[in-house]
C-alpha cells in the first residue's frame, strides 16, 4: 500500500471551495477506503477524495487539478475488477456516488435521464410498475453505478440478447480532461459521429460521464428458464455453441463449474448434485408462442451434449432462485479461499470449449486452483484464481496464470476484456493485442480530450515509448 502524496495547500483550498468541506476527504483514516477497487492486489491511498454534486462541480474540479498538474481519477461504487479505480500517481479521486438523482423518466420516449451515481438496482426500483427496464444487468448491479457501467462498457448475464451498456445509451453529459462540458444527444437516430461509442468504455482516460440518457427496453412478456447439469464443462460449452448455431438467441446462457457449485452449496444449500462438473443456466424470453419451439430446441441440444439432468423453473419463484444461484456465485468464493481475483477474457463462442480446457491446463501448470463462471453465450469467461494472500509466491503464480489465460484468449481470436476493462491489471497485454499504430491512434484520441494528460494516468494505454516500440519498421 503506497502512502498518500501530499497535495498543494492551494489545491486543497480550491477543492474545498468548489464542493464544500463536507464533500472533501483528506484524513488518512478515511482515505484508506479508496485505496483500490475490487482488484485488491495493487493499492495506493489517494491524497484526497471529492464528492461533487453536479456536472459544474466536476468540471471545476478537473480544471483546478489541471492547473496544479495533479491527476484526476473518477470512481463509481468501486466494484471494478481491473484496478481502474486504484489511485495511482497521487491523484485526486472524484467520487460520483452523491450524484444519484433520477432527473427525468419518460416511458413514452423510452428514455430515462440519470446522474452517474445512480445504482443499477435503484434504477430498477424507479422503473418498477412500468412496462420498461434498463437491460444491462452486471452481476454487481446491487452496488454498481451507471457511471461505472459507462466507464467499462459493462455487460452482464443478459448481454447475449440485449447488448452491453453502449447499446443502451442515447446521450451523455461528458466532462473532458480540460474541464469542458459536452452535451451529447439524446439521439434516437443520429447522423453525427458516434461520440457515445467512442467515449463509452474509455475507463476515465477521456473524461467523466456525469449524466446519461438511457434507452429503456420493454419487459419480456414471458420467460422460460432452465438449469442443465453436465459431467464435463466442455459439454456445457458445446451446448452453448450449438444453441446459437441453431438460430436460437436466449436472453442469457450462464456457465458455472464444479468449484463454484461447491462454494454455492456450502454457502446457500441450493441442492446441487455433488458430482456435477458444470451447470448451464439458460433463459429464453419473448412471446409465449415463440418460446415453445425455442424451448424444444434448447432442451434437445442440451441432451445431445450429454446433459444428465435438466430442471425447468415452474414459477417466478423458481426462476428467481436459479438466478440467485448465478448472482451469488462470486460472493460465495470466499468459502474456497482467503484470496482471489476474477479474470475477464472473451473468445468467439465456438472456441469456448477449447478455452475452458486451456484454463484447466494453466491452473495445473502454475499450481493454482481456478474455478469458473461465464457469460457463456457471448464467449465471456470469468476464471476465478484462488490463492492464499499471506503467501507471496502463490500471489505471483496466480498473476502469471491470469496473464496466461488472457494470452490464450488472444491466441483463440478473442480479447483481454469483455466488460471489466483494462485498468492496470491488463495494461501489459495491450501491446500484445494491438499494434503500435493502433496504440498511437488511441493516444492521439486521448490528447484531443485530455491534452494535459491529467485523466487517469497509468491506466488502459501503455506508455508512449512502450507503444512505439511495437511498431514494425
Amino acid at each position: 500500500m503506497g502512502p498518500a502524496t501530499a497535495l498543494p495547500v492551494s489545491l486543497i483550498r480550491a477543492l474545498r471551495k468548489i464542493v464544500g468541506a463536507e464533500n472533501l476527504i483528506t484524513r488518512p483514516s478515511e482515505l484508506i477506503v479508496y485505496e483500490c477497487d475490487g482488484y485488491t492486489l495493487e493499492k495506493e491511498t489517494p491524497p484526497a477524495v471529492v464528492f461533487p454534486g453536479s456536472t459544474q462541480d466536476v468540471a471545476a474540479v478537473i480544471r483546478t487539478c489541471r492547473e496544479h498538474g495533479v491527476p484526476v481519477l473518477p470512481r463509481g461504487a468501486g466494484t471494478g475488477l481491473a484496478g481502474g479505480a486504484t489511485p495511482l500517481h497521487g491523484g485526486v479521486v472524484v467520487s460520483l456516488t452523491r450524484m444519484k438523482k433520477v432527473l427525468e423518466l419518460s416511458p413514452a420516449d423510452r428514455m430515462v435521464h440519470v446522474q452517474a451515481g445512480v445504482l443499477n438496482l435503484e434504477l430498477g426500483s424507479v422503473l418498477g410498475g412500468t412496462y420498461w427496464h434498463f437491460a444491462p444487468d452486471p452481476s454487481s448491479q446491487v452496488a454498481c453505478t451507471i457511471g461505472g457501467n459507462i466507464a467499462t462498457n459493462a455487460g452482464g448475464p443478459h448481454t447475449l440478447k440485449y447488448g452491453v451498456t453502449v447499446n443502451h445509451i442515447l446521450g451523455m453529459t461528458w466532462v473532458t480532461g480540460e474541464g469542458e462540458v459536452l452535451e451529447i444527444g439524446p439521439e434516437v437516430n443520429s447522423a453525427e459521429f458516434d461520440w457515445i461509442g467512442l467515449l463509452t468504455g474509455s475507463e476515465g482516460t477521456l473524461g467523466i460521464a456525469t449524466e446519461a440518457w438511457l434507452r429503456l427496453t420493454a419487459l419480456p412478456i414471458a420467460h422460460r428458464t432452465f438449469r442443465a447439469m453436465f459431467d464435463r464443462v466442455e459439454d456445457a460449452g458445446s451446448a452453448v455453441s450449438r444453441i446459437i448455431a441453431a438460430g436460437v438467441i436466449p436472453a442469457a446462457m450462464e456457465l458455472l463449474d464444479r468449484g463454484i457449485l461447491q462454494a454455492l452449496e456450502e454457502a446457500f444449500h441450493f441442492g446441487f448434485p455433488q458430482d456435477a462438473e458444470a451447470v448451464l443456466v439458460v433463459e429464453l424470453d419473448g412471446m409465449p408462442i415463440a418460446l415453445d419451439e425455442h424451448e424444444r430446441i434448447v432442451l434437445q441440444l442440451c441432451r445431445d451434449c450429454h446433459a444428465k439432468e435438466i430442471l425447468s423453473a415452474a414459477s417466478e419463484e423458481e426462476r428467481a432462485l436459479l438466478w440467485r444461484c448465478r448472482k451469488s456465485a462470486v460472493g460465495a468464493v470466499g468459502r474456497l479461499s482467503t484470496g482471489y481475483f476474477i479474470q475477464d477474457g472473451v473468445v468467439p463462442r465456438s472456441r469456448l470449449p477449447e478455452l475452458v480446457r486451456r484454463v484447466a491446463r494453466i491452473g495445473q501448470e502454475y499450481g493454482i486452483r481456478i474455478v469458473n463462471v461465464a457469460h457463456a453465450g457471448d464467449g465471456n469467461i470469468h476464471p476465478i484464481l484462488l490463492f492464499d494472500e499471506r503467501k507471496p509466491d502463490e500471489i505471483r503464480r496466480a498473476m502469471e496464470a491470469g496473464r496466461a489465460i488472457l494470452e490464450a484468449c488472444i491466441q483463440l481470436g478473442g480479447s483481454i476484456t469483455a466488460e471489466h476493462g483494462v485498468g492496470i491489471e491488463k495494461l501489459p497485454l495491450m501491446t500484445e493485442l494491438y499494434s503500435g499504430e493502433d496504440l498511437d491512434a488511441m493516444w492521439r484520441i486521448k490528447r484531443v480530450f485530455d491534452p494535459g494528460g491529467v485523466m487517469t494516468p497509468g491506466k488502459v494505454l501503455p506508455p508512449l515509448e512502450t507503444a512505439a516500440s511495437t511498431i514494425s519498421v
